[in-house]
């Protein structure tokens, strides 16, 4: 989700008590809901691995993004609560504003990253919901828009920098654990897939048949070829609802 020549005002990170290499020896259910745990047992060994290697850029004096307390922020909303999931790429480089929701931002972040208010342009017309100057996207979150990105952490200004890092691994089987969820008598639980861009693409082989909302990647760089006009969050709750499910209620309530 790299902003090439975005311009954003620094905003300080709170300080963290626990740092990446005190995640990396932490239980995994005191790292995320139990039923995220369990789903991600199979690739502890890999995560912890990733979380050492943070720890190891933090060490050569490197900034990573985003701070402890949220790299894994994602995995806070039980899995069993997932109806729609929106792939992103990884996440802000900037200072202050990775916080570890794909497309989100920091409530007080000024001004909001292109893409994301593209994504709230499109949310206007397809919708009628008119833009919000914040990114805060914790409102979708709670009511079950799994926001995850790809690759989970970032350099500080180097965009793209913890690819081939491990990250790939631990999102490749939580998209896997989404998907192949089921009910006591075997039905998938709903679930609408959000795919922008070519990123973003490369989860479909792992749906294992989910709905599917995909278009270009609302970026400055791609948006108008496709992505303005794809109409994707009245199609996302139409398919939520045809599997029996409640639509997600788009509109962010207001920082005040």
């Amino acid at each position: 989700m790299f902003e090439p020549d975005a311009l954003f005002e620094l905003a300080a990170e709170p300080a963290d008590a626990v740092g990446f290499a005190e995640l990396a020896a932490m239980p995994l259910g005191e790292l995320m809901t139990p039923d995220w745990a369990a789903a991600l047992a199979p690739v502890e060994k890999e995560l912890r691995d990733v979380l050492t290697f943070l720890a190891a850029e933090v060490e050569a004096g490197h900034h990573v993004l985003p701070a402890p307390s949220n790299v894994l922020r994602a995995f806070r909303q039980p899995l069993a609560d997932v109806k729609v999931l929106i792939v992103g790429q990884d996440p802000y480089p900037t200072p202050g504003h990775a916080v570890g929701l794909s497309f989100a931002v920091a409530p007080r972040t000024r001004p909001i990253p292109r893409s994301l208010a593209n994504i709230y342009r499109e949310l206007e017309s397809d919708l009628g919901i008119p833009p919000r100057v914040h990114g805060d996207l914790s409102a979708w979150a709670n009511q079950g828009v799994l926001l995850l990105n790809r690759v989970m952490s970032v350099r500080a200004g180097a965009a793209g920098s913890h690819r081939g890092k491990g990250w790939e691994v631990i999102t490749t089987a939580a998209v896997t654990a989404v998907a192949h969820r089921r009910t006591a008598d075997g039905r998938s639980l709903p679930l609408v897939a959000v795919l922008w861009g070519k990123d973003a693409e490369s989860v479909r082989p792992l749906l294992d048949g989910a709905a599917v909302v995909s278009s270009a990647h609302p970026s400055p760089l791609s948006a108008s070829r496709g992505f303005f006009g794809s109409k994707p969050f009245s199609t996302i709750n139409r398919l939520l609802r045809e599997q029996g499910s409640t639509g997600v209620t788009w509109e962010l309530p207001p920082v005040v």
